[in-house]
């Protein structure tokens, strides 16, 4: 066997057959389920429609959205042990790590966990509700704040703000924070989902699969890539220095971040609608406003130096304005844990899709290039 035999990032692999999620890199199309993004969120559908969506196969009535809603909101009650142990850590901790340790934890608890096409779905549901709970006491740690269990509103964006701010939250917030959940809801099988995916294909528990995916999420070349990228913003530091500041990224062969993506060759469809909602919600903050017009020129440039090989602005370029201007620091990769916060509803719809439908063991090969047949020499001859 050589080395053309294998594929460098499972690039191009197809591991699974799914109705969730399709995208069409070349012409910027992505579907849930067969509704365009674009639809999705001009319709002002909420988080839990979509949710409902990816773990039954349908959009809800009213009364189906109502029975969702009451299992999401069971999550909320997070067990006491499962705070205690997130306020124990260090507050300077990532964000992401601290969703792991949570959830770890809820492995434990449930070690008895069995998958049943009767139960799977509300497994999931109360666990999304957990993660709402989960993600805002890391958030409350990070900002030195006690813990606090969620409680329900008119809609898990809401209940999530109000935990994490300690007051209401503006109708304007809500609608970011809801369309920030759709937006990462779900986007096939990347890393993270991938991750969870092996995990699960052992029959390992639901909640051993999200710790898998959380931990390939952490990586700054897949969920980090929205703190890399206004990271970048802020090394610019002014929207007059953006022109030298790319001029050297370029001498320096660097990478731009929250540039180019493994499926899209285009612009990412989700990073418009962010960048929409950035460019709404800046008058907020001084700083996001900042980054907003550094941002934006450097686009400019970024399009003009790299858009005629298919490298375009990804749905992490704008995404980390959006999370500044509701109010949540550059900090602790944060950022991260937002995005894990709406891809739980992926992961776990993946993750019964797989079990339920195409259960095999993912146990892929290697193609080994080391030394041929060698004599073992014991030690003392060494």
């Amino acid at each position: 066997m050589t080395e053309e035999t294998i594929s460098r990032g499972l690039e191009d692999v197809n591991i699974k057959w799914t109705k969730l999620t399709t995208i069409d890199g070349d012409k910027g199309i992505l579907m849930y389920a067969g509704y365009s993004i674009e639809d999705v969120i001009n319709s002002g559908a909420m988080a839990e429609e979509i949710q409902y969506l990816f773990l039954y196969g349908k959009l809800p009535n009213k009364k189906e959205l109502e029975e969702y809603r009451k299992k999401v909101e069971e999550g909320y009650n997070v067990p006491d042990f499962v705070l205690d142990l997130i306020m124990k850590l260090p507050p300077e901790s990532d964000a992401v790590a601290m969703q792991m340790v949570a959830f770890a934890a809820l492995a434990a608890k449930e070690k008895d966990f069995k998958w049943d096409k009767n139960t799977d779905r509300d497994v999931a549901a109360k666990s999304i509700g957990m993660m709402n709970t989960i993600t805002a006491n890391v958030f409350r740690h990070i900002m030195g704040k006690g813990p606090k269990k969620v409680e329900k509103s008119e809609s898990y964006a809401k209940s999530f703000l109000r935990t994490v701010f300690d007051r209401e939250p503006s109708r304007e917030e809500i609608d970011a924070m809801n369309t920030a959940l759709i937006l990462y809801t779900d986007h096939e099988v990347p890393a993270s989902t991938t991750a969870g995916l092996v995990a699960v294909s052992t029959l390992s528990d639901i909640y051993s699969g999200v710790t898998s995916a959380l931990a390939a999420l952490k990586g700054p070349l897949h969920g980090g890539a929205a703190e890399a990228a206004i990271m970048q913003f802020a090394e610019i530091g002014d929207e007059k220095k953006v022109d030298e500041w790319f001029e050297n990224l370029l001498k320096q062969n660097k990478r731009l971040m929250g540039f180019g993506h493994r499926v899209y060759k285009t612009y990412d469809p989700r990073a418009k609608i962010f960048k929409k909602y950035a460019e709404k919600l800046i008058k907020n903050s001084k700083e996001a406003e900042k980054m907003y017009k550094i941002a934006t020129r450097l686009e400019e440039l970024g399009i003009k130096q790299y858009g005629s090989k298919g490298i375009y602005p990804n749905t992490d370029y704008y995404s980390g304005i959006v999370y500044m201007a509701l109010g949540f620091p550059l900090k602790n990769n944060m950022y991260t844990g937002l995005f894990a916060l709406s891809r739980i509803t992926g992961w776990e719809a993946h993750f019964i899709e797989y079990v339920e439908e195409q259960h095999r063991l993912i146990r892929p090969r290697a193609v080994y290039k080391g030394p041929e047949r060698r004599e073992f020499v014991p030690l003392e001859k060494r």
